[in-house]
């Protein structure tokens, strides 16, 4: 399955690539850069950029720093993830407080998600 996307975003996400922030270069050069599973960093989906995705396990992982915890910000995001579940999409946030804070933790739950919606997917094929 190819998800759509807004081909006009795609600038704006090899520009967060080449500014990630910390906590994102954190969790893709520690991480999921060599996680068996692939993962791709700043992928377009519909009119959003997933600041990680694997296609395999139909999984967005959101890196969130402060501005996603204002009244709008909230609102954006609620929104965004509604969409982003309508393409079959299960959606990971975590803080940048996470990342520094508790790497361990966030990658293990990471590797846990994974493998759980790899094998949902394994029961739901014929």
């Amino acid at each position: 399955m190819s998800l759509e996307y807004n081909k006009n975003l795609i600038p704006r996400a090899k520009e967060l690539r080449k500014n990630a922030t910390p906590q994102e270069n954190e969790l893709w050069y520690k991480f999921l850069r060599t996680f068996p599973v692939r993962f791709q960093r700043q992928k377009t989906i519909g009119n959003s950029i997933a600041d990680f995705y694997c296609h395999e396990a139909h999984l967005v992982i959101e890196i969130d720093g402060s501005q996603h915890f204002t009244p709008e910000g909230r609102e954006h995001d609620k929104a965004r993830t509604i969409t982003l579940e309508t393409f079959g999409l299960s959606v990971l946030r975590f803080t940048n407080h996470d990342i520094d804070a508790h790497f361990p933790a966030v990658c293990q739950q990471i590797q846990t998600v994974v493998h759980q919606r790899l094998e949902h997917r394994k029961e739901e094929s014929p």
